[in-house]
């Protein structure tokens, strides 16, 4: 069962999750309606619009939530590792300015280096890569 994407041509062998909840969600629906409808339930009609107009479109939406929090979680996971990245990536979303950039990366990457003789030296460390 796998879907091809048009857009990029890779290929994913697991269904949307979207597409899943929709069709449990569905089964439900109409099992339920069925089963009053078997039970002589006179109200079973009413099963059809509530769980179609309110169930679907909000299980629908909670999975389509769940999957862009889970998609932003592992984008910050992965940055986690790595301070600077992580540093980057804050600046380039317009969390923090230039200047606190700057700041934060000269504590990280600590321009005052420890020499042989334990004095501070005056030169900073090469901070070309970290801005790449």
């Amino acid at each position: 069962m796998s879907r091809r994407d048009s857009t990029t041509g890779d290929t994913d062998e697991r269904p949307p999750l979207e597409q899943v909840v929709a069709g449990v969600t569905t089964t439900l629906i109409l099992l339920v309606a069925f089963g009053l409808l078997a039970l002589d339930v006179a109200w079973f009609w009413i099963v059809f619009p509530v769980g179609f107009g309110g169930l679907l479109p909000a299980a629908v939406g909670i999975a389509r939530y769940y999957r862009q929090f889970e998609a932003s979680g592992a984008d910050e996971s992965a940055a986690g590792d790595d301070p600077v990245e992580a540093l980057k990536n804050r600046y380039a979303r317009g969390e923090i300015d230039e200047d606190e950039f700057e700041q934060r990366l000269d504590d990280l990457l600590g321009t005052d280096t420890e020499t042989a003789g334990g004095e501070a030296s005056a030169e900073p460390v090469e901070r070309n890569t970290a801005r790449e």
